[in-house]
């Protein structure tokens, strides 16, 4: 048994589809955070190698990533609940952020952060579904995740406004009521909202807003958490089915032009839903970032030493859309990692 200890952790969730802003809202989040406060961040993508995770800025920051696939779905379940006791036993955070994979359905974390193991030391405050004007309604018109991810959201962050059609965002708004009884919305450009509204710790007069807990926390063995998620993994209510079947692949880029990536990106096959990666071009780096057939080279300012995966382009898409993506990147500079497939492990 541990000794009686005093504290309590907010848990935050960003939601939202490939692509719609969800780490720029996380950054957003990162740089008014004060100091003096402890912020973990867990960050959950889809394919098998991680890319968000290089774009979260800020030093110092606690962060657990979370890849292969969606934290919600039994596929990656084990690492979720492992990772929530570790924090919940060890590193005891103020804030807990949560950015789910684009592609989630989110329905059994509020029940997850309930489980016996973790002492009542988690509090759910809210969760945010962030919107990209552009690709919105054609994706909501597709993937099932959106549906999910509306009708548990509670904050909706209509993104990327200054690129909104006429009557678009009227249009974003009617789904989503349609979906869901109360939704609050905010229309914004990069993000921005009243983070104080949410985030008590923003506010200087506030000294200490974690909750209050009382009481001993049981900590468990590895055997005994391994037996205690195994357990729970065969809980017939657990929602382990996927709410859209897709795949990922991951390509090596050997080039040195980044008109090969223009090329590449203007012939890749329409129903590539998500593209990124880090590509360089005469010593100086770039994010690639695809959307919907919509895409964009920029220079970034993520330093050389913090790119994992230098020259590796992840694409995410159904599985009937790899061999038109292989067959595009035969006549690069192009290696292939494999196909992943999250949901069931297999590669």
């Amino acid at each position: 048994m541990s000794s009686e200890i005093s504290f309590g952790t907010r848990v935050y969730l960003i939601t939202g589809f490939l692509g719609s802003g969800k780490t720029t809202f996380l950054n957003r989040i990162i740089e008014r955070f004060p100091k003096n406060r402890k912020l973990t961040i867990l960050m959950n993508e889809f394919g098998e190698i991680g890319i968000d995770g290089t774009l979260v800025e800020g030093d110092d920051i606690d962060m657990m990533e979370i890849s292969r696939g969606s934290i919600f779905c039994v596929c990656v379940k084990t690492d979720f609940i492992k990772g929530l006791y570790e924090l919940v036993t060890k590193i005891k955070p103020d804030v807990l952020i949560i950015e789910s994979t684009g592609v989630a359905n989110p329905s059994d974390l509020k029940r997850d952060l309930q489980l016996p193991i973790f002492g009542k030391r988690f509090h759910f405050q809210e969760q945010f579904c962030t919107i990209d004007v552009g690709h919105f309604l054609d994706a909501y018109q597709t993937y099932t995740s959106l549906e999910k991810q509306i009708a548990s959201s509670s904050v909706f962050i209509i993104n990327k406004t200054d690129l909104a059609k006429a009557g678009e965002i009227a249009e974003i708004k009617k789904v989503i009521c349609e979906s869901h009884p109360a939704p609050v919305f905010y229309e914004t450009t990069y993000s921005n909202i009243p983070f104080e509204k949410y985030f008590p710790d923003m506010i200087s007069v506030v000294a200490d807003v974690s909750p209050a807990v009382n009481g001993d926390l049981k900590v468990l063995t590895d055997a005994e958490l391994d037996i205690y998620v195994e357990e729970l993994l065969n809980d017939p209510e657990l929602e382990i089915t996927p709410p859209d079947l897709l795949v990922s692949t991951a390509f090596t880029w050997n080039g040195t032009d980044l008109d090969e990536i223009r090329k590449m990106a203007h012939d890749l096959p329409p129903n590539v839903i998500r593209s990124k990666g880090f590509v360089a071009e005469n010593g100086i780096w770039h994010l690639f970032s695809y959307v919907m057939g919509t895409w964009s080279i920029d220079k970034t300012h993520v330093l050389e030493h913090r790119i994992k995966n230098k020259n590796t382009l992840v694409f995410i898409g159904p599985p009937d859309v790899m061999p038109g993506i292989e067959q595009v990147l035969k006549t690069g500079n192009w290696i292939s990692r494999g196909v992943f497939q999250p949901f069931s492990g297999a590669k």
